[in-house]
């Protein structure tokens, strides 16, 4: 099987990854597996709720961060929060297979054991974040040097200082 990056139109062996940042799947606390047009994988992480429809953890390369955000399978695409908008990519990867757990930030302060799931261009590592927002709990990125997690929602990219951070 092959697959194609979103960046190039060479072909990639199926193990290889897609966006860039790691492997797919390896050692260590889960697997980013990837996937495409709302498909969850089997045993993907879940991240939120918005209404009744679960949303999952999962990540897309954008401006060239790769962007921890949330997959909203019904829209067919992962969200993630960029530049003040929210941004859908169609093609994504999923956490998949973790024993992570959400904890509270307190003063903006990153435990150590913050799970990294994605980095800017300029190489900061970005983390899984969630907040509540208008009766929903919405996944999104934390940027440590901003002291915030930011959730894509609703066509914005919204800021939080108080909210949950994804630790294995």
């Amino acid at each position: 099987m092959l697959l194609f990056s979103a960046n190039t139109t060479e072909a990639q062996p199926a193990s290889a990854p897609v966006l860039g940042f790691a492997p797919p799947c390896g050692s260590g606390p889960g697997c980013w597996v990837p996937a495409s047009g709302g498909t969850v994988p089997p045993s993907a992480v879940e991240g939120g709720f918005d209404g009744a429809e679960q949303l999952y953890i999962a990540r897309a390369r954008h401006e060239s961060d790769l962007i921890p955000g949330k997959l909203h399978p019904s829209h067919g695409v992962c969200y993630v929060a960029w530049g003040g908008g929210e941004h859908g990519h169609a093609d994504y990867e999923v956490l998949c297979s973790s024993a992570g757990q959400w904890l509270p930030v307190q003063d903006g302060n990153i435990p150590p054991n913050a799970f990294p799931a994605g980095e800017t261009a300029e190489g900061e590592p970005l983390f899984i974040g969630r907040a509540t927002h208008d009766g929903t709990i919405t996944v999104g990125k934390i940027q440590p040097s901003h002291g915030s997690c930011y959730i894509p929602y609703g066509g914005e990219e919204l800021a939080y200082k108080e909210f949950e951070v994804f630790v294995v």
